[in-house]
């Protein structure tokens, strides 16, 4: 009986993601047969269809003004970030006020 390999074991997968993804009975059944038409592994028709889409998405240009708001968006928080960042390091390196009079003798009675 064979066992999974354990997580030590597994190749390196380093640069590359996993996904699991749900299709309708018909739809992989048709992946299956274009990669086997194709004489091609699964995983590659796979990939090609979603190189494709992507290349698609860039190219169709409807993406432009949203990287523009993201990007904008993106400016914005590394802003804010940065000034919380330098108002903390500020915090930090100055001393705190003294709680006496410095120079000063207290009056007697």
């Amino acid at each position: 009986m064979s066992q999974a390999p354990s997580e030590g074991s597994r190749k390196d997968t380093k640069g590359h993601k996993t996904l699991a993804i749900r299709l309708e009975d018909d739809v992989h059944a048709q992946l299956v047969m274009l990669a086997q038409l194709a004489g091609r592994p699964l995983i590659e028709e796979i990939r090609e269809a979603i190189e494709g889409h992507i290349a698609r998405k860039r190219e169709s240009g409807e993406l432009a003004d949203r990287v523009s708001e993201v990007l904008e968006e993106i400016e914005r928080e590394a802003a804010a970030k940065k000034n919380a960042i330098e108002a903390l390091y500020h915090q930090a390196t100055t001393p705190p006020p003294s709680k006496g009079r410095k120079g000063t003798s207290e009056p007697s009675s």
